[in-house]
């Protein structure tokens, strides 16, 4: 099993910044999973919004969001952040830490969740 506990959710004000991290813990090699986020906002289905290869730091991101968010990743702590920039309304949602051992399905129905993280936009 693998376990992702996420931090950093809150309410900021548009055009803001806010950092989420995820802490992974379980299975020792996790060093071979992908590890993203995904978000999902009240009545939508989930979106896929970046990931991140655990040993070679490739990152993936969902082309609408890139130049805001970049996600990265601390081995030694074995932690993900995604560091949010210039907040939108539409950012509004529960984002969730994930992880999965394939690129694809990381982005579409990674096999762990966190149990979420809300991020509010006041505008």
């Amino acid at each position: 099993q693998v376990q992702l506990v996420e931090s950093g959710g809150g309410l900021v004000h548009a055009g803001g910044s806010l950092r989420l991290s995820c802490e992974a813990s379980g299975r020792t090699f996790i060093g071979r999973y992908f590890m993203g986020w995904i978000r999902q906002a009240p009545g939508k289905d989930p979106d896929f919004v970046a990931a991140i290869s655990w040993g070679g730091a490739r990152t993936y991101s969902s082309d609408s969001l890139k130049a805001r968010f970049t996600i990265s990743r601390d081995n030694a702590k074995r932690t993900i952040d995604l560091q949010m920039n210039n907040l939108k309304p539409e950012d509004a949602a529960v984002y969730f830490c994930t992880a999965d051992p394939s690129l694809t399905q990381i982005r579409i129905t990674p096999s762990y969740w966190g149990q979420g993280t809300q991020v509010s936009i006041s505008s």
